[in-house]
């Protein structure tokens, strides 16, 4: 079982100053402290975190974290994703397998701390371990996301949001199990009853280390490759996830308008 001391992850950011519609996003200062910095602070105010750490291929990235309080790990130019970029920072930081990590964008600085305290609810919260799949956490699951409802139909057929079809949520933790994740209008609603209920994916991770690892021996799956949506990677190779019900509205910055939105609400809640 996963126990008491188990229950405090290592947030990991991924980060870097390649991006084709934002370069150098990660250090955008228009509010006083880089993009990246938001995110760690957002993050330290998790619950359930004890410990924040950056992992960039960038020494200005590096410095500019460190300089606000921050710890960082230098990782391979060479990854492809953040999800090895965040393996290679685990094993550079000599993490033990049943340590649990929850993977941050480093682009998502409204992100709210009750989201990643419900990511990491679950992928650790403490239950007995179905006895076929002794190295997962206690729901079973290789690892822990979270979903929001979705009360907007028209954002709900947004090919950019992607929806996850869960199962039966258990009432005591809001956290049920990923059925599929699509980019599609899931579940179809054949009778147009108007009762369908649809959930947002939030993309954020948590895993044990050991769990994230065995992910990198997993090769690419057929409807990975379809929707573009590496999550699927765990469904096709039989690995469940678990999923938290929170209510969440942030989004990732992906554009300079973005990020000037960003920026006005930011000092609007500054001045208030």
């Amino acid at each position: 079982m996963f126990g008491k001391k188990d229950t405090k992850a290592i947030a990991i950011i991924p980060a870097r100053l390649g991006s084709t519609r934002f370069p150098r996003k990660a250090l955008a200062d228009e509010t006083g402290k880089p993009m990246v910095v938001h995110v760690c602070e957002q993050a330290a105010k998790a619950e359930s975190v004890n410990r924040v750490v950056v992992a960039t291929d960038a020494e200005e990235i590096k410095s500019a974290v460190e300089s606000h309080g921050f710890e960082a790990v230098m990782t391979s130019v060479e990854h492809t994703n953040g999800t090895s970029r965040l393996a290679q920072a685990a094993q550079i930081l000599k993490l033990k397998s049943h340590h649990i990590v929850v993977n941050i964008q480093g682009d998502e600085p409204e992100i709210e701390h009750k989201v990643i305290d419900g990511a990491i609810a679950a992928a650790c919260l403490e239950k007995q371990v179905p006895p076929w799949c002794p190295e997962f956490g206690p729901h079973g699951a290789a690892v822990g996301t979270v979903a929001s409802p979705i009360d907007d139909r028209e954002e709900a057929k947004n090919p950019n949001v992607v929806k996850v079809v869960i199962g039966l949520i258990e009432p005591d933790q809001s956290i049920a199990k990923a059925m599929y994740f699509s980019r599609a209008l899931i579940p179809h609603d054949r009778d147009t009853a108007g009762t369908t209920r649809y959930f947002r994916h939030v993309g954020i991770y948590a895993y044990s280390v050991s769990s994230l690892n065995a992910y990198q021996s997993l090769s690419e799956s057929p409807l990975e490759q379809t929707e573009h949506l590496e999550q699927l990677r765990w469904l096709e190779h039989g690995y469940p996830i678990a999923v938290a019900i929170r209510e969440s509205s942030h989004t990732g910055i992906d554009t300079p308008e973005q990020y000037r939105a960003f920026v006005k609400r930011y000092q609007s809640a500054q001045s208030s």
